[in-house]
């Protein structure tokens, strides 16, 4: 009886172990919430992109909501986005932009062509700051309430429908 049961055993291993893969699998990685909502954004001092020579540090997302959106030239879905950040930026939405890495170059070009909806570009050529935010990918979108917190997180790009039924409302819902 004994001998029968070890038996089985391997069987039992793998059952729970494919169990707990099918658990996994089904799992949205885009869905997860960002480790820092409702804390203040991380301590950065970056230069812009458009000129090397000039460093902002966390003090620039204080006073006003803003939409922070990490982005690189490398990264095809930030294409897709882009008129949706251009409509928002229209509207009267703050957005800072993170050229993350990239190059100086290449992200000035990115902006040439797809426009550029930014008061200002951070740029993050080591990914410094994207480490701080916990961005494994781009674009990821960070709504910063005008004292500075984390009160929104957007993993991927911003669809149209995005913009009318989960940006705008979450901007709104933060501004004094």
């Amino acid at each position: 009886m004994t001998r029968r049961l070890l038996l089985l055993l391997p069987l039992a291993g793998f059952l729970v172990l494919a169990v707990f893969l099918y658990r996994g699998l089904s799992i949205d990685p885009a869905s997860r919430d960002s480790a820092l909502m409702a804390r203040p954004f991380p301590a950065f001092s970056l230069t812009t992109l458009e000129d090397p020579g000039r460093t902002l540090d966390e003090s620039l997302l204080k006073g006003e909501v803003t939409l922070v959106n990490v982005w690189g030239e490398w990264c095809p879905t930030c294409k897709q986005e882009m008129p949706q950040l251009l409509e928002l930026a229209e509207r009267g939405v703050r957005l800072v932009g993170v050229d993350y890495k990239d190059t100086r170059e290449k992200g000035r070009e990115f902006l040439a062509e797809f426009g550029n909806p930014f008061e200002v570009n951070l740029f993050d050529p080591e990914g410094s700051l994207g480490f701080d935010l916990g961005v494994y990918g781009a674009p990821e979108t960070f709504l910063v309430d005008a004292e500075g917190v984390i009160r929104y997180h957007h993993t991927g790009y911003i669809t149209t429908q995005d913009v009318e039924r989960v940006i705008l409302p979450e901007v709104a819902k933060w501004q004094d």
